[in-house]
């Protein structure tokens, strides 16, 4: 069999075909690049501004932190949009404009005077975290691998994981060195956002093996056999469904439900875990410190969990995940130390890592490779609603309860209901299907 090709001039078609690794790792780290910087618009950065912008612009605390929750909202309606554009354009066309609008955005808050100008703003640059930043990079890795789909994935958990402890520190720094003036550390985040991600993505970023001459995983184009038969890679005997096929099977919509259930418990303790711990005695700097060791947790989670993805079943790793939630959930009802409140971060954060890795290969794995991106604009907006309902819902039970020791049993309960529905999946068949 011939196996010649004709390579493309294309830079990066050259690139890819002279670097010493396989070029997917290159792919990896453009994309983790752009998990890095989405944390410009995160809630623990924001949560670095809340004092300075509303001592100087005389704005309750509750109005600026509602724009992140403004945001969420309308993620539900733009994930769908996101989903169709990568499927028509491909990732690097998304991720790049993506990466463009979050820094001109942040930089842009410089100059913001009234609520209008900065819900407008940082609701954009949220949108974009929570949107195609979130479904590209998952989208784009998962292209360019299939036996290796879980610990490439993971590269991208431990990328957003140092962007979410690393941010709100480039934040405070950005603002002692301009003398505490949180305009200037805006502007300054929003030019580390373009020069971190921007040229990796423009220069770096190939949407798909094929497009550069070679197959996921790193696996030769022809494949023969010793007989002379053609044998096909793994990502070849991977079932491809489009957004319409995979729309009419129960698999889509389990996993969508799920993945909205492991979400509800992620919102619902991260952004309540700080107020939780200072209710039962942990000194501000002890709980503001859990948020880190909880972020470095994340990061430790995604290399495991990520590595179970390729040895073991993806609905076990999925439920076991969460499962480990649920249970580290419950931990929290246990501290009484600055020991324990460091321990169910870590633990949890562990969990959180999963979160990272596990649902967008989930997709993957079931509906393949073809129209993922699509698939993911879909099933996105039922985590948007988990993220916004476990965050409302959470604060709903402190209002009427006046504590939060009924919310964890609540995410324990989420995820039984996750794990029931993870148990039900099955991998759908085409010919079934069409029956």
């Amino acid at each position: 069999m011939n196996t010649t090709q004709t390579i493309s001039t294309d830079p990066r078609s050259v690139l890819a075909q002279r670097t010493p690794f396989f070029y997917g790792w290159a792919v990896v780290f453009a994309a983790g690049s752009t998990m890095f910087v989405r944390n410009a618009a995160a809630t623990l950065t924001i949560a670095v501004f809340v004092f300075p912008m509303s001592e100087d612009l005389g704005w309750s605390r509750t109005l600026i932190v509602g724009a992140a929750a403004a945001a969420g909202f309308v993620s539900m309606f733009v994930s769908p949009l996101a989903g169709w554009i990568l499927h028509r354009y491909g990732a690097r066309v998304l991720m790049a404009s993506s990466v463009f609008i979050l820094g001109a955005v942040i930089l842009s808050l410089r100059w913001t005077t009234n609520p209008l100008s900065f819900y407008l703003l940082f609701g954009a640059g949220r949108l974009m975290f929570q949107a195609p930043l979130q479904i590209g990079g998952s989208t784009a890795v998962a292209q360019w691998f299939v036996r290796m789909r879980g610990r490439s994935t993971s590269m991208l958990g431990v990328s957003h994981s140092l962007g979410m402890g690393l941010f709100p520190l480039f934040a405070q720094l950005f603002m002692n060195a301009n003398e505490g003036d949180w305009r200037m550390a805006w502007f300054w985040m929003g030019i580390s956002v373009w020069i971190i991600a921007l040229p990796l993505t423009i220069f770096i970023f190939v949407n798909k093996p094929e497009d550069v001459g070679l197959a996921p995983d790193g696996d030769k184009v022809d494949t023969v056999t010793i007989e002379g038969i053609a044998e096909k890679t793994t990502a070849e005997q991977e079932e491809q469904w489009t957004l319409k096929e995979a729309m009419r099977t129960p698999t889509m919509w389990t996993l969508a439900l799920a993945g909205g259930l492991v979400f509800f418990i992620h919102t619902g303790v991260n952004i309540h875990q700080a107020a939780f711990l200072r209710d039962h005695g942990i000194s501000p700097s002890i709980a503001a410190s859990a948020l880190t060791v909880m972020a470095a947790g994340s990061a430790i989670g995604s290399i495991i969990w990520g590595n179970l993805l390729d040895r073991f079943p993806v609905k076990a790793v999925y439920s076991a995940a969460a499962a480990w939630l649920g249970g580290m959930a419950l931990l929290f009802l246990l501290v009484n130390s600055p020991t324990m409140a460091f321990t169910a971060a870590a633990l949890f954060g562990i969990g959180l890592g999963g979160l990272l890795v596990i649902p967008p290969v989930a997709v993957a794995h079931y509906f393949g490779r073809s129209s993922l991106g699509a698939i993911r604009g879909v099933t996105e907006p039922f985590v948007s609603g988990g993220q916004a309902i476990g965050a409302i819902g959470a604060g709903l039970i402190f209002d009427y309860t006046g504590s939060y020791e009924k919310t964890f049993p609540t995410f324990t309960a989420a995820a039984l209901i996750a794990i029931v529905l993870l148990a039900l999946t099955r991998r759908p068949s085409k010919s079934k299907a069409n029956n």
